[in-house]
């Protein structure tokens, strides 16, 4: 018997900012109001990420610059990780260099192969200003480290060279969103 609400239920999905949009590519505020306004925030990213089918989403996908980021995802051994990270710092992010298959919300229906360690922890607070520490390995690593990506003004199309990159600005420039 589940005694919590689940997890975007009260929330309201938002429209998913674009590649090129300015709140995407500028490093995000600190959040300093721990209030309710915070916690609609985070149940509507929440929602926006379900609605989206994503595994990870930073507030400003969904139009905010504030450091925040809510995940749903699992690691290599199939271990679901669910949670939320209110200014976040990535404190570590070391292990094995993979190159994987990538994407984002914020550039749908794209994906490419991306460089992320395979190990990272992300230190920060909970919605109610409770210090947290988020230990990631394999996928979930990626994520964390593609999250805090996003607070710093950077998508992981950044991140690409060669040919990888220039594919998919290609992509981007003949995908119907863009």
């Amino acid at each position: 018997m589940r005694h919590r609400s689940i997890l975007g239920a009260r929330g309201r999905v938002r429209p998913l900012t674009l590649l090129g949009d300015f709140v995407l590519h500028a490093p995000c505020e600190e959040v300093t109001d721990f209030g309710p306004q915070l916690a609609a925030l985070v149940e509507d990213m929440f929602a926006t990420m379900y609605a989206a089918q994503g595994v990870g989403l930073a507030a400003n996908q969904v139009g905010e610059a504030l450091r925040v980021f809510v995940y749903d995802c699992p690691d290599d051994e199939e271990v679901r990780h669910v949670g939320h990270v209110v200014n976040p710092r990535l404190v570590e992010a070391d292990g094995v260099v993979l190159r994987g298959p990538e994407g984002c919300l914020s550039l749908p229906g794209l994906e490419a192969g991306t460089e992320r360690y395979d190990h990272a922890v992300v230190e920060g607070f909970t919605v109610t200003g409770e210090p947290v520490t988020v230990h990631g390995t394999g996928w979930f690593a990626r994520c964390l480290q593609h999250e805090c990506d996003h607070l710093d003004g950077g998508v992981y199309v950044d991140r690409l060279a060669g040919w990888r990159k220039r594919r998919v600005l290609r992509q981007v420039a003949r995908a119907p969103w863009s």
